[in-house]
C-alpha cells in the first residue's frame, strides 16, 4: 500500500510538473519541462551522494577507525541481505543519520559524532537498520527524483512569477493582464503543491523504514527509545541542515519556525515510536 501511494504521488508530482510547464509554453511547454526534469533526474541519480556528502563534511571511515561500528553495519546487513555500504562521518554534535547513494551497490550510510556518543548499542543498531532498510527499499532513489522533480517545478514557477510581475509574457490589455495574474498565482500555488506532495512521499517512507528496519534489528526497542533521544537533542541542538536535504536525515533537522513546522518533512515522532511499539 506504501509502494501504491508513493506511485501516485509521483504521478501527481510529475502531471504538476507537465502542467505548470504547458501553461507557460503550450504543449511544447509541457514537453520542455518533461525533458528538462529527465536530465535533472539524471544528475540526481548519479551524483546526488557525493553532493550531499560533500554538503555536511562527510568524511569516509575505514574500518581501522571504527572497529565497533563496522562490525555492527556489517553484522545488519547480513542480515538485510545487502552488501556492505561506504560509512561516513560527519563532523556535527547534534545527533543524526542519514542513507544515499543510487543502489544497494552504491550505498553509503553517514553518521554524525554526536549521535554515536549519545546512543547505546541497541539504539545505534535500529537506527543503522533504519537506514540500511532505506537502502534496501530503494527509497533513496524515490526521494532524489521527487526532490529533482519538485526542484524543476520551483525553477520554473520562479522564473514565471519574475516574468508576470515584470510583463514578460507580453500582450497589452485586460486579457493580457487576466492571463498575467493566473500565471502569478499558479507560480505562488504550483511549488507549494509539489512541497506538499514531496512531504507526503517523505513520510510515507519514513514509517515503512521504520518497520522493516525494526524487524532488520529483530526488535522494535532500539528504534524506539533512540527516536526520543535523537528528536529532544535536535529541537534544543539543531543541525546546520539544508531544507533540500532535510528528508534524508532520520529525525528532522530543522527546527524552530512556524514554516519548518507547517512543512515537516518527517512524521511526529510520537507516532513513529507508537507504531514502533506496537510491532509484535
Amino acid at each position: 500500500m506504501n509502494y501504491l501511494k508513493t506511485g501516485m504521488l509521483l504521478v501527481i508530482l510529475t502531471m504538476l510538473l507537465v502542467w505548470i510547464g504547458g501553461a507557460v509554453g503550450g504543449a511544447q511547454g509541457a514537453s520542455f519541462a518533461f525533458i528538462f526534469a529527465l536530465m535533472l533526474n539524471f544528475i540526481s541519480y548519479w551524483y546526488s551522494d557525493k553532493i550531499v556528502l560533500a554538503m555536511y563534511g562527510a568524511r569516509e571511515l575505514s574500518e581501522s577507525d571504527a572497529p565497533a561500528l563496522f562490525d555492527m553495519v556489517r553484522d545488519l546487513a547480513g542480515r538485510a541481505g545487502l552488501p556492505m555500504p561506504r560509512l561516513f562521518l560527519i563532523p556535527q554534535e547534534t545527533p543524526n543519520a542519514f542513507a544515499t547513494g543510487r543502489n544497494p551497490q552504491h550505498a553509503c550510510v553517514a553518521v554524525t559524532e554526536g549521535i554515536v556518543r549519545l546512543l547505546d548499542d541497541e539504539e545505534l543498531r535500529g537506527v543503522l537498520a533504519h537506514e540500511l532498510s532505506h537502502v534496501k527499499n530503494r527509497d533513496m532513489l524515490i526521494m532524489s527524483v521527487t526532490a529533482t522533480i519538485a526542484g524543476a517545478i520551483t525553477m520554473i514557477a520562479n522564473f514565471i512569477r519574475w516574468a508576470a510581475i515584470f510583463g514578460g509574457f507580453g500582450g497589452k490589455g485586460r486579457s493580457s493582464d487576466s492571463n498575467a495574474f493566473a500565471l502569478l498565482i499558479m507560480s505562488i500555488v504550483a511549488p507549494i503543491a509539489a512541497l506538499i506532495v514531496q512531504l507526503a512521499i517523505s513520510r510515507t517512507r519514513e514509517y515503512g523504514a521504520d518497520r522493516s528496519g525494526a524487524q532488520i534489528a529483530g526488535t522494535p526497542k532500539g528504534l524506539a527509545s533512540a527516536l526520543g533521544k535523537l528528536e529532544q537533542h535536535n529541537t534544543r541542538y539543531p543541525i546546520a541542515a539544508s531544507p533540500t536535504t532535510a528528508h534524508l536525515f532520520i529525525v528532522n533537522p530543522l527546527h524552530g519556525n512556524f514554516l519548518s513546522a507547517l512543512f515537516r518533512t518527517h512524521p511526529p515522532i510520537e507516532e513513529r515510536i507508537r507504531r514502533l511499539l506496537a510491532i509484535r
